[in-house]
């Protein structure tokens, strides 16, 4: 119970701070609501079309592919801080990972995944 006594009160603390600032808000903040603050907002841009167009899939695989190797990258973090103790068979493994991750890149490359067309 006392490992778990201070990750329960920054749950208290954090679930407060959270709640202090949403009723503060709801009590404090403008309330005029209208025709144009009741729109979807587009950057600015008055909307075009209705809000249920459909996006190629494309789209959808590009975001895919980022999300893939953007949390691929994030197990390079732990090889680079451990890069001394790890010697030579640590660098074997990250390039054995390199490679693996450009093969993928490759063919998604060759398959017209990333082309905008």
């Amino acid at each position: 119970m006392r490992t778990w006594f201070p990750i329960l009160i920054t749950f208290l603390f954090g679930g407060l701070v959270v709640g202090a600032m949403i009723s503060i808000n709801r009590i404090l903040g403008p309330k005029r609501p209208g025709q144009i603050k009741s729109e979807a907002f587009e950057c600015g841009n008055p909307p075009s079309g209705s809000a249920w167009g459909r996006f190629s899939v494309r789209f959808y695989l590009t975001a895919i592919l980022f999300l893939v190797f953007d949390v691929e990258v994030v197990f390079f973090y732990p090889w680079a801080v451990e890069l001394r103790s790890l010697g030579m068979f640590g660098l074997a493994e990250v390039l054995v990972f390199v490679a693996i991750l450009v093969v993928g890149l490759l063919y998604a490359w060759e398959r017209g995944a990333l082309d905008w067309d």
